[in-house]
């Protein structure tokens, strides 16, 4: 009897250490993106490790029934990259570089490269990138399904300086995409925002890298459109931009000041200073963006100390790669109650100074902790389906802290559905990348082509293998 005893708790206790491992490898887990917004609970996140597997994986979601989201460093933040219950495929390891031509300035890369593997590889060839975000932290894949724009203002979005790329698709086939073959994919996949299935690798054309100097000057916002047209667009020698609006109470969207990266006449210096750098104001950007954060003393001192820290740095040298190189670790944010927004604006140019006049009206009367506003120039954008700049705008980035209660995320959404009702009266629209607060009607005028988009995801798409918060919220 002892014996049987024995022989049926170790049964028992063995099933039970089986169940709780099958438990711990089949639980669901929680994943959230740098927005902390959207905590969801999916079923499991995979990493890429090779074509092969990743084809296999889709084979066997198709026949299981599953749904995938494909993420990189999951800096958009309206759920882009994860769907309930769904599987997240990581492609931060994928990022081999495959082939490179200096000769011919292109280079082919896996989608789970970064930005900066791409500059170490290129710069010892003076070579540099055409488009890319302010930071280089980012994904190749996930830039280009965001189709993200920089500072430069001779090429347009990301979308200019894609040649080709191969997709792993909802059925589990690799293709070519480029403008030649299955082109009705091309301009549906950057800015697709990982829709149509998984990009594996791309091919982008190179530029050479450059050296400028760099040229900062104070200005007012009504003079701003005509000095970027008149002085900045219209002189060759400018190859990239960027400016910064007050947010200081003080004087709200009122001050602001430029910089410009002018091509030096030395081109010979280049080799000096070629060495890839990070950013060394980071720390300070950082300390004066926390006092920003809690009062209306932080937001006027850190105006007043940014003025004199970029404004007269006439004269110093940068290269391209440098440029392209933003450190973005000031805006690093850690709060358990509390976290950090971006929203983006685009606007006409001819409509930049009435626009502010009517965003300020705006922010003057609404609780909104807005701590920095950068804007840069976007060319006209014709080819991609969601496309955001219908012809030649100006871009402001405004950073927002706000709680994470469903309070303040009410609160939070009643203001920026106001400030993007601003900016399509005035013509304009907003970036998809972010918390889902735009209504459908928004969605709607500022993304005319929006139906069409999701009438052809379905398409391409008709099981809905490839999903994410994005698509869920205004494919209906």
């Amino acid at each position: 009897m002892l014996k049987k005893k024995i022989i049926l708790i170790s049964t028992l206790y063995g099933l039970g250490l089986a169940f709780s491992l099958w438990l711990y490898h089949h639980k669901p887990m929680m994943i959230e993106d740098v927005g902390q917004l959207l905590p969801t609970r999916i079923k499991e996140v995979h990493g890429a490790t090779s074509e092969a597997e990743l084809q296999s994986l889709v084979k066997e979601s198709i026949e299981n029934g599953e749904k995938i989201s494909v993420a990189g460093m999951q800096h958009s933040q309206g759920g882009h990259t994860y769907y309930p219950n769904g599987i997240v495929v990581d492609m931060k390891d994928y990022d081999k570089i495959l082939d490179y031509n200096p000769d011919e300035k292109t280079i082919t890369v896996q989608s789970g490269a970064t930005w900066e593997d791409i500059q170490k590889k290129i710069n010892p060839d003076h070579l540099a990138l055409r488009v890319m975000q302010s930071q280089n932290i980012f994904t190749v894949g996930g830039s280009i399904s965001v189709n993200a724009h920089g500072r430069d203002i001779r090429y347009g979005s990301l979308i200019d300086t894609v040649e080709s790329f191969r997709l792993l698709t909802p059925e589990g086939d690799i293709i070519n995409v480029s403008r030649t073959e299955n082109s009705k994919l091309f301009p549906l996949i950057i800015g697709g925002y990982g829709l149509f299935g998984i990009i594996l690798d791309v091919t982008l054309h190179l530029t050479d890298d450059e050296l400028y100097q760099i040229r900062s000057r104070s200005i007012t916002y009504q003079d701003y459109p005509n000095y970027f047209i008149n002085e900045v667009k219209q002189n060759d020698e400018i190859r990239m931009h960027i400016a910064r609006l007050s947010v200081a109470p003080e004087t709200l969207l009122r001050e602001m000041y430029v910089t410009d990266y002018e091509l030096a006449e030395n081109q010979e210096s280049l080799a000096s200073y070629l060495e890839l750098k990070r950013d060394t104001l980071a720390a300070p950007q950082k300390f004066m963006l926390g006092l920003s954060r809690y009062n209306d003393w932080g937001k006027n001192l850190l105006w007043d100390l940014q003025n004199k820290m970029y404004v007269g740095q006439d004269g110093n040298y940068i290269t391209r790669n440098n440029t392209m190189r933003g450190d973005s670790k000031f805006m690093e944010y850690d709060n358990p109650s509390k976290t950090e927004i971006l929203q983006e604006y685009f606007v006409p140019i001819d409509e930049f100074t009435s626009y502010l006049d009517d965003l300020r009206s705006v922010l003057e009367k609404e609780e909104l902790n807005l701590l920095n506003i950068t804007v840069r120039y976007v060319n006209e954008d014709e080819e991609a389906v969601l496309s955001y700049a219908k012809e030649e705008m100006f871009a402001l980035v405004l950073l927002i802290n706000h709680g994470k209660s469903k309070k303040e995320i009410e609160r939070t959404e009643k203001v920026i559905q106001k400030m993007i009702d601003v900016a399509l009266q005035h013509n304009g629209s907003y970036y998809l990348p972010y918390y889902s607060y735009p209504t459908q009607a928004q969605m709607d005028k500022a993304y005319p082509r929006n139906k069409e988009f999701f009438e052809l995801k379905k398409q391409y798409d008709p099981n809905e293998v490839f999903m994410n918060l994005f698509y869920k919220e205004y494919s209906q």
